[in-house]
């Protein structure tokens, strides 16, 4: 199976991908299918053995639409096209509207009374005799003949798309708003010609009973609504083209140990590149010379620049503040943070919530509904009202309601939204992965924290050593060193703390490390230049039958303290305790005061032990705490809670986290944790405190807000407009105003969620 994303033009309106997707979802070999008409994208996931991409590019061309390309390719030739297209939008708009503006005025002239066909003979002044003459001569804008002449290429040359879309929709047997607009104005259109050339207006009344001004301004003002919506969606995506712009063009390089400048796009792994002051970071990779504070508010949304020294992991896009470094490259390419950014961001502003899809629904039965409200129209006006009389009063309200209605407001509610939402989240370090998360977001009430590493910085620091026994012969310093050598291997932040007490020594020293196992949730086994040594947990220590009763009364009070003790025996004898503490995130306590004002339980779920967890959540304000949970044992903790009716999210950030994350019912991981935890994770936030989480919540709410005010306003203006246009009330001039501005509404209504602060 291959996936793959195509940049689709031609769409006219939100049934146009629902067109495309029938289409596709019919060929052998096409799996899954999701057309996006408000990024004008088609993802696809399709077997190779069977269908071959030409044959997909194709069937879509068929229908009348135009396939750029393909998202491996440059993202400026499709940038290109674009601003091509949307300036083709508006030239056709303005020869439209130049063609159509003697209608519109012969239309508003008429309606005022304005037109005479004759001079009055008692205007006695100057200015009355000038605006006499005036209003003679206007009677031209009335005659049928220079209003056959503007409305027949509006009708047919400018508005042949809408006859054209019409046509492969139809072959599609999928009816879109082209249709609704091609045979409201082809009506008005022929009936105007039909009076012409079979009742002969004279020249003086022409405008009596033709509707050439109702044909082409419908045109004019779609094209207008299209022209305004393209520019809108423009800015919904700018999010997506911002990041792109953060790219770095060119990078510093060492080769054969000289320094030249060369394109990001030929950067190596392993490639030593010096930054400079000022500079734009290119890539990612660690820094192995100089120091620096780097700005990585583009990527995370933190205004704060961050320190960073050798061993330092820095991100491409970023900016260099101060110093000077050289850093090895680790990501290139696609493989870059900024471009996993970019990547998840695109796929999760094309997927679709649960709403979309049930508005999906709704919009499928929505254009042969409306035909068939209009056809009542017109059979109730001409055979019930007027008893097969007014005949053009009968087809002028039907063609009202053809044009007032608009599947396209119902279409653009929830993707412009999810657009603009993911956006601004994308550009303040919140990542979601996709629309139902988004959606199910604003439903949670249960917060469950890790300790380590999400509440708390996760680099504890040895505060306290006690020797429980020293006939054993261990002074401190070497029961340090002992300790800090057993714990070399392990990749737990306990065991990574003790070893950095005396790393630099160990490593000199090379000390004989033997069959080091690490035990998840109790410590680890190691044997040390010959010596049996365990380090880790009571629990350790009882299961290899270690007396501890003589270390339970100082454990208690380092617990009480907040500080993490673990046991230490050599040779099946306890010999020490180690304490550590690890330092809490700035903001945590806060971030917790805003989850509860907003109405949410929150837990602390950790493998400490009771005393050490309370000690911590007492800080921070959380009164929920399970402790002493297994890494194993922590996916089940969450299915209980969310078997008892809780909407659960889970915050953590290390693989011990990814079986936890992947069963709440959103997992929020912390960028700065595994990529497993990044991977598993639902919604990934990349600064290191928990600011960001509340804000997460909150933009989903607002994003959710938006979408329902949007699909009421889409509902109401259609629940309203098309009784209104059926009863004979809107002239189907003003029908197509509205029916633009009920999508430019929509759109407004989603870029409104720019103005959205990320502050808790």
């Amino acid at each position: 199976m291959e996936d793959i994303s195509l940049k689709i033009h031609g769409m006219t309106c939100f049934l146009c991908s629902i067109t495309i997707e029938s289409s596709l979802e019919k060929l052998e070999g096409v799996n899954k299918v999701n057309v996006s008409y408000s990024t004008e994208k088609a993802k696809l996931e399709y077997d190779s053995d069977k269908i071959q991409l030409d044959k997909i590019k194709n069937v879509i061309e068929s229908l009348g639409f135009l396939v750029v390309g393909n998202e491996e390719e440059d993202d400026s030739k499709e940038i290109n096209y674009d601003l091509m297209q949307k300036n083709k939008l508006k030239n056709i708009f303005i020869i439209s509207a130049i063609l159509s503006s003697p209608l519109i005025l012969a239309m508003i002239l008429g309606g005022l009374g304005f037109c005479h066909d004759y001079i009055d003979p008692n205007s006695t002044t100057k200015i009355g005799k000038v605006i006499e003459y005036v209003r003679w001569r206007a009677l031209i804008l009335h005659d049928w003949r220079l209003q056959f002449a503007l409305a027949t290429p509006v009708q047919f040359i400018i508005g042949f798309r809408f006859y054209r879309n019409s046509f492969y929709s139809l072959r599609a047997k999928v009816a879109t708003m082209d249709l609704l607009v091609a045979v409201g104005t082809t009506t008005a259109y022929f009936y105007s010609l039909y009076i012409v050339f079979f009742q002969r207006p004279s020249f003086l009344y022409g405008m009596r009973n033709i509707y050439f001004e109702s044909s082409t301004v419908i045109v004019t003002l779609v094209l207008l609504g299209k022209y305004l919506e393209a520019i809108a969606k423009g800015k919904t995506s700018k999010a997506i083209k911002t990041l792109m712009g953060l790219k770095a063009k060119k990078a510093r390089v060492l080769r054969n140990n000289i320094e030249v400048e060369i394109a990001i796009e030929k950067l190596l792994v392993g490639d030593i590149v010096i930054v400079r002051p000022g500079e734009k970071i290119p890539v990612d990779g660690i820094i192995i010379e100089g120091t620096s504070t780097v700005d990585e508010s583009m990527l995370t949304g933190e205004s704060m620049p961050v320190k960073k020294a050798k061993k330092d992991f820095v991100t491409g896009a970023s900016l260099n503040k101060n110093g000077s470094f050289k850093f090895q490259t680790t990501k290139v390419g696609e493989g870059t943070v900024l471009s996993n950014i970019i990547k998840m961001v695109e796929e999760a502003q094309e997927s679709k919530a649960q709403i979309q899809k049930i508005t999906d629904r709704i919009c499928g039965y929505f254009v042969p509904f409306i035909f068939f409200v209009a056809v009542s129209t017109f059979l109730s006006w001409y055979f019930i009202i007027y008893h097969g009389q007014l005949l053009d009063v009968a087809l002028i309200n039907a063609v009202s309601v053809l044009v007032v209605s608009c599947p396209c407001a119902l279409g653009l509610a929830t993707p412009t939204a999810i657009i603009v939402g993911m956006g601004k989240g994308a550009q303040n370090g919140i990542l979601i992965k996709n629309g139902e998360d988004l959606e199910k977001m604003c439903k949670i009430n249960s917060v469950v924290f890790d300790k380590t590493g999400t509440i708390t910085v996760g680099r504890p620091e040895v505060t306290d050593l006690i020797i429980l026994n020293k006939n054993y012969g261990y002074d401190e310093k070497k029961i340090i060193h002992i300790a800090a050598a057993a714990e070399k291997n392990s990749e737990h932040p306990i065991g990574t703390a003790i070893y950095e007490n005396r790393k630099e020594i160990i490593d000199e020293q090379s000390e004989v490390i033997e069959n080091f196992q690490a035990i998840p949730g109790k410590g680890i086994k190691a044997i040390i230049n010959g010596k049996s040594v365990l380090i880790g947990t009571n629990k350790l220590m009882e299961e290899n039958k270690i007396n501890i009763e003589n270390a339970e009364t100082i454990l208690d009070s380092l617990q009480q303290e907040g500080k993490i003790a673990v046991l230490m025996s050599i040779d099946n004898k306890l010999i020490s305790i180690l304490a550590l503490s690890d330092k809490i995130k700035d903001k945590s306590e806060k971030v917790v005061f805003s989850l509860k004002k907003m109405g949410m339980d929150v837990y602390i779920l950790t493998g400490d032990s009771k005393k050490t967890a309370f000690s911590v959540a007492s800080k921070i304000g959380i009164e929920k705490v399970i402790a002493e949970v297994k890494p194993e044992n922590k996916a089940q903790v969450i299915q209980n809670l969310v078997n008892s009716g809780k909407v659960v999210a889970m915050v953590g950030d290390g693989i011990n986290d990814a079986p936890a994350l992947a069963t709440a019912n959103i997992g929020f991981a912390i960028g700065t944790g595994t990529d497993v935890a990044i991977e598993t994770g639902d919604v990934i936030l990349l600064r290191d405190d928990l600011s960001s989480l509340p804000l997460a919540i909150k933009l989903s709410k607002k994003t959710m807000s938006k979408i329902k005010q949007n699909l009421f306003w889409a509902f109401i203006y259609n629940l309203i407009g098309v009784p209104v246009a059926a009863t004979g009330h809107l002239n189907p001039v003003l029908a197509a105003a509205a029916m633009g501005l009920s999508s430019i509404s929509v759109l407004i209504n989603s870029l409104s969620l720019k103005k959205f602060e990320f502050r808790i």
